[in-house]
């Protein structure tokens, strides 16, 4: 069982960063892949970006490619995601989630946090 909690989130103007954060309990953090996905008022919830399980591989939605990075730190049980050049389309409730295989398919994450509000707005 692995439980995640998300952190970071809040209102910023467009054009400026924002770091995310996942906390991961458990003692396996590394055995998982992790994802951050994020879904809009009337959306799916969509992939952001994916790692693998040691941070040597990534994958990201083409909309977010040259702005967000995806890491991890297994010492510290927690993945990350930084958010530069955010744009009012960014906007949505962004979730972590944690996969057995490293993957960019919802379906496949087998545990997922509560989320965390991003708003970009002027």
């Amino acid at each position: 069982q692995v439980q995640l909690v998300e952190s970071g989130g809040g209102l910023v103007q467009p054009g400026t960063s924002l770091r995310l954060s996942c906390a991961a309990s458990g003692r396996t953090f590394s055995s998982y892949a992790m994802g951050w996905f994020r879904q809009a008022p009337g959306k799916e919830r969509d992939i952001v970006a994916a790692i693998s399980r040691t941070g040597g591989t990534t994958i990201y939605a083409d909309s977010v490619k040259g702005r967000f990075t995806i890491s991890r730190d297994n010492a510290k049980n927690t993945v990350y995601l930084q958010m530069d050049s955010l744009k009012s389309e960014d906007t949505a409730i962004y979730y972590c989630a944690a996969a057995t295989s490293y993957t960019r398919y919802s379906y496949e994450y087998n545990y997922w946090g509560q989320g965390t509000q991003v708003t970009v707005a002027s």
